[in-house]
C-alpha cells in the first residue's frame, strides 16, 4: 500500500513529492494536464508588493525555505534552474521615488528594499528618475524544472500522464483504492482544474488568466529583471520573456489578440529599441479573492487533501504549503487558519 497518490504535477504537485521523498514516504504522481500555469509561469520570486510597496505574507520564511528546497533539488538532479537577479522597479516620478525612500524604512521590508536610487543607463530604456532595487529576488525557470522533475519521477516508476478518473476512487476506513492501486491519502494538487473535482469545486478558486510574451530584443541591454506596468526578463541570448496580463472572465489556455496586443503596446511604450515576439502563451493561476492558499484535508473523506491556490506565487510559497500540509497530515500539526479550508466550510 502506497502512502500517498498525488494529482497534478505542477509546482504544489512536485513540491509536496520532493517532501515525501525526504521523508521517506512512498507515493505516485498523476499529471491530468487539467492547467498548465505551472509550465508558463515566470517563476518570479519577489518579497514585495511593489503597487503598494508592502510586504508579501510571510516572505523571509517562504524564501529562506524555498531556497534551500530548490538549491537541493538543483543539486540532486544536476541541473540550473534557480536564477538570483535582482528586480529594479522603475520610477516615473519624484513622487514615486519619495514613496520607495518611506517604504524602505519600514522594518519589514529594510531587508528587500535597497536605500539608494539606480541611475544605470541600459542600452534599449529610458529611466530618467532611476530605479528602486528589490533584494533577494529572482526567478526560477519553471519550464525547465518540471520537464525535468517529471523525467527524475519517471526513471523511478512514480509518475503516470494517464487521465485520473475520480468516479474509481473507492473508500475503505483506512485507506483509499483507485483502479488496482491502494494509498492512505490522496493529494490533490490540479491549480485549476480543481473545478472538475467532485470533491473539493465547493472551494472559491477564481482563476485569473495570464498571458505572456518571449521577444527577441538584441539591441536591450537587460541583465536584471526590470519592474514596471509589466515584468522583463532576461533569459540569455537577447531573448526576453514579458508579462503578465490580468483576465478575470477568460479562463482558458488559448492566447488572445487582446493579451498581445496589451503587452505589445505597453512594452512600446518602455523599449527605446526593436523586438520581435517569439512566441505567445496563456495559462490560468489557480488565485484566491483572500489571496491565501488553499490547503487542508477534506470535512468528510479525512484521507483526501488539497495543495492549492498558490496564485500568481507559486515558486515562493509551494516548497513551504506542501510542508505544511505533510507535517498536518503526519503529525497532526495544525494548519494556519488562515491557508486552512475550513475558513470555506460546505454550504
Amino acid at each position: 500500500m502506497l502512502d500517498f497518490v498525488i494529482v497534478g504535477s505542477g509546482l504544489a504537485g512536485i513540491s509536496f513529492a520532493e517532501t515525501l521523498l525526504a521523508n521517506k514516504k512512498s507515493f505516485f504522481v498523476y499529471e491530468n494536464y487539467s492547467q498548465n500555469s505551472s509550465v508558463i509561469a515566470a517563476g518570479l520570486y519577489n518579497p514585495v508588493i511593489l503597487k503598494r510597496f508592502t510586504e508579501v505574507w510571510n516572505a523571509k520564511m517562504q524564501l529562506d525555505f524555498a531556497a534551500q528546497f530548490y538549491s537541493s533539488i538543483e543539486k540532486k538532479l544536476v541541473l540550473h534552474f534557480d536564477y538570483k537577479l535582482p528586480i529594479y522597479r522603475k520610477f516615473f516620478s519624484i513622487e514615486e521615488q519619495n514613496n520607495w525612500f518611506t517604504a524602505s524604512d519600514n522594518p519589514n521590508l529594510t531587508d528587500f528594499l535597497s536605500t539608494s536610487i539606480v541611475i544605470k543607463q541600459m542600452q534599449g530604456l529610458q529611466a530618467p528618475f532611476g530605479y528602486g532595487q528589490v533584494l533577494k529576488t529572482g526567478f526560477v525557470s519553471t519550464p525547465i524544472l518540471l520537464e525535468k522533475y517529471h523525467d527524475y519521477l519517471k526513471s523511478l516508476d512514480l509518475f503516470s500522464t494517464s487521465f485520473f478518473d475520480y468516479s474509481q476512487l473507492v473508500f475503505f476506513e483506512d485507506y483509499i483504492q483507485y483502479q488496482n492501486s491502494k494509498a492512505k491519502h490522496i493529494i490533490f494538487a490540479e491549480g485549476f482544474g480543481l473545478h472538475n473535482n467532485p470533491f473539493f469545486n465547493y472551494l472559491p478558486l477564481d482563476g485569473t488568466k495570464g498571458e505572456l510574451l518571449t521577444i527577441k530584443a538584441p539591441n536591450l541591454k537587460l541583465d536584471v529583471i526590470l519592474n514596471t506596468s509589466i515584468y522583463i526578463i532576461p533569459l540569455g541570448d537577447s531573448i526576453f520573456k514579458v508579462g503578465a496580463t490580468y483576465n478575470w472572465e477568460d479562463k482558458t489556455n488559448c492566447p488572445t489578440d487582446e493579451g498581445k496586443s496589451e503587452l505589445f503596446t505597453k512594452l512600446k511604450e518602455i523599449l527605446t529599441c526593436d523586438f520581435e515576439v517569439l512566441d505567445h502563451l496563456a495559462g490560468v493561476r489557480p488565485t484566491v479573492k483572500d489571496r491565501k492558499p488553499l490547503v487542508g484535508t477534506h470535512p468528510t473523506y479525512k484521507n483526501l487533501h488539497i495543495l492549492n491556490g498558490l496564485g500568481t506565487r507559486g515558486v515562493m510559497l509551494a516548497p513551504s504549503m506542501a510542508l505544511e500540509l505533510f507535517n498536518s497530515i503526519e503529525h497532526g500539526k495544525p494548519l494556519d487558519k488562515t491557508i486552512d479550508i475550513k475558513r470555506y466550510p460546505i454550504s
